[in-house]
């Protein structure tokens, strides 16, 4: 009896310990699940709170008490994020109340977020307005929100604050720019509707799309409808027409047309100039121009009448005259140039160009003595592209003439002009001959001289005068007036007391009176002064010692 009850003793503790161990078991593996749920529900919860954390935006959470279920926590709990801490600069950083939000704020800005988070609390209205931060003197969004959960159960009521100084700064910037273009554009079209002539852009469909002023007094298009309704004139359809042309072969086109413009009839060139759009580039247009060739005309007809008027004037000078176009051909000569040539009306009326022209005149020996005739023609040639300034210059002909030629540039070309000076040299050469001689003579004379001009500047003197004035002839060589040539003289005459009277006297008889007088020189010695007026007014002052 007592070894039965022992083993049902026995058993039972067994089955006793068997069901704890299983009951532990069991809980162990329901507290790791619930650790583990618990874990991950904290990790997501840090997870949530970061990125909140992270946001921009600041924000205030008024957290209520949760209604479902007996909440210990019976207060609305304020919590003030980081970033809206920092963003307000407030003193007290998370643990701030909203109390300490409002003191950042202007008084009035205060009691109207006041008035929104009432309305926001007691009606769950949400708002969004501009509110300034009087502490760091900026700009904030404020977005009043209330958060339930899906169950409908009141969580808590958010104010977000978003900082607005990045999005005014660069609202200001655009706003800047925006000005700046908008100025820009204004130029532009001052600029475009004040040019004196008419302009107008068409796009790729060769519609006109833009035009200033001065081309809608021409086309008398007012706005885009008139475009469309009214007749075109001639000279838009020929207009059309360039642009065609222009598109076609990438290249601008002109033309010439007519147009009666108040009552005138008017000549004008019109070009159609082909461009692409910097953003299209497979989309051509064309930007027109209308120029007034009407007063370009009627100086080309004037001038064209000067012109040969001019010719006309040249063909009967004595000098000789040859005009040579860009082509370097003979366009016009008159009769002294063939004569001085020696050149016939028939070699001269085949449009002689200037390298025959020069062929001709050295197989008549007419051309200077050049050793390399070939090099010299080709310099000669060079005159055509690169006179700029008119040229002068000598040529000496073997027949013993001396020929002054000039060349200018002329509308047509070169003028080339022709002067036989071998007189007018031999004569300067006589005359500078005499003109030696004479002061060849005047220099061995033993009489002192000096020439004065029609305005009493010293002209000559010989060295008798600077030997017996002991004169500087660094002085003379300034050719000083009469006056300034006697006060040299003062210290080589006796009766100089009263120097100024007896000057006036010198320069009286000498330039006025033209008579003769006497000086006293040095040892009781006489000068005799002795004036004489030559042929060309000016006057030769001779000292004679007595």
């Amino acid at each position: 009896m007592d070894f039965d009850v022992l083993s049902t003793l026995l058993y039972i503790s067994i089955v006793v310990c068997a069901v704890l161990c299983v009951a532990l078991i069991d809980f162990r593996i329901k507290f790791l699940r619930l650790k583990q749920k618990n874990y991950f529900l904290n990790r997501d919860r840090e997870r949530y709170a970061e990125t909140i954390y992270a946001s921009k935006d600041g924000y205030f959470a008024f957290v209520y008490p949760d209604e479902r279920i007996k909440d210990p926590r019976q207060t609305v709990r304020e919590r003030c994020s980081r970033r809206l801490a920092v963003m307000l600069d407030l003193k007290n950083g998370r643990q701030s109340d909203f109390e300490d939000v409002l003191e950042t704020l202007y008084k009035d800005d205060a009691r109207k977020l006041k008035k929104y988070l009432s309305l926001m609390q007691e009606e769950g209205i949400a708002f969004e307005d501009t509110f300034f931060i009087k502490s760091v003197k900026r700009q904030c969004r404020v977005f009043g929100s209330r958060i339930h959960g899906a169950d409908g159960n009141l969580y808590c009521d958010m104010l977000w604050f978003r900082d607005l100084s990045a999005e005014l700064l660069k609202l200001e910037e655009l706003g800047k720019e925006l000005k700046e273009k908008n100025e820009r554009i204004k130029t532009f079209e001052d600029l475009f509707d004040n040019l004196g002539f008419p302009v107008y852009l068409r796009d790729e469909k060769l519609q006109i799309v833009a035009f200033n002023k001065k081309y809608a007094e021409f086309s008398k298009r007012g706005n885009q409808e008139a475009q469309s309704t009214r007749e075109k004139a001639e000279w838009e359809k020929a207009a059309d027409e360039l642009s065609k042309a222009a598109i076609q072969t990438n290249k601008a086109q002109k033309k010439n047309v007519q147009i009666v413009f108040r009552g005138d009839v008017r000549r004008f060139e019109i070009t159609e100039a082909p461009f692409h759009s910097a953003d299209r580039l497979d989309d051509i247009g064309t930007v027109g121009t209308m120029i007034d060739m009407t007063e370009l005309d009627t100086v080309k007809r004037t001038f064209k009448v000067h012109q040969n008027a001019h010719l006309e004037v040249l063909s009967y000078l004595g000098t000789a005259f040859a005009i040579f176009n860009l082509k370097s051909e003979l366009i016009f000569y008159n009769k002294s140039f063939a004569q001085m040539w020696h050149l016939s009306a028939e070699e001269l009326d085949k449009k002689l160009s200037y390298a025959s022209f020069l062929n001709l005149i050295y197989s008549k020996r007419l051309i200077p003595e050049v050793r390399d005739f070939k090099g010299y023609k080709l310099q000669e040639e060079k005159l055509f592209s690169t006179l700029i300034a008119p040229k002068e210059n000598l040529v000496h002909l073997p027949d013993g003439r001396t020929i002054r030629r000039f060349v200018a540039q002329h509308p047509n070309g070169l003028i080339f002009a022709y002067e036989d000076v071998s007189d007018r040299l031999e004569a300067q050469r006589t005359i500078h001959e005499l003109m030696t001689v004479q002061q060849n003579i005047l220099d061995g004379l033993d009489e002192a001289v000096l020439i004065f001009g029609a305005d009493q500047r010293l002209k000559y003197y010989n060295p008798s005068y600077v030997k017996l004035f002991s004169a500087d002839r660094l002085k003379l060589q300034n050719l000083p007036v009469a006056a300034e040539v006697f006060d040299m003289q003062k210290s080589h005459l006796e009766n100089s007391e009263n120097w100024e009277a007896l000057k006036s006297q010198m320069l009286r008889h000498i330039f006025e009176l033209c008579s003769s007088f006497k000086l006293e020189y040095g040892n009781d010695c006489l000068l005799e002064v002795k004036p004489f007026i030559l042929a060309d007014e000016s006057v030769m002052v001779c000292y004679i010692k007595r």
